[in-house]
């Protein structure tokens, strides 16, 4: 099974973007996503931003992975 994380899209720069999951600060590549800006939300997978989401699924994501856990 493969998991995404939700997370916040903070500087970008030359393709990468610095994202923040929870309060953990990571790089990832953003080169499948076009006009990703700092603010928006991000469906991470393997150090890959897959996907944009709205805050609200971001918000939705966080509440099921904190049942999870």
């Amino acid at each position: 099974m493969c998991v995404g994380l939700p997370a916040k899209v903070m500087t970008m720069k030359d393709g990468m973007a610095v994202v923040d999951a929870s309060g953990a600060k990571r790089e990832v590549s953003a080169e499948l996503i076009e006009n990703l800006e700092p603010g928006d939300y991000v469906m991470v997978h393997a150090g890959i931003a897959i996907a944009k989401i709205t805050e609200e699924d971001e918000d939705e994501a966080e509440n099921l992975l904190e049942g999870l856990l």
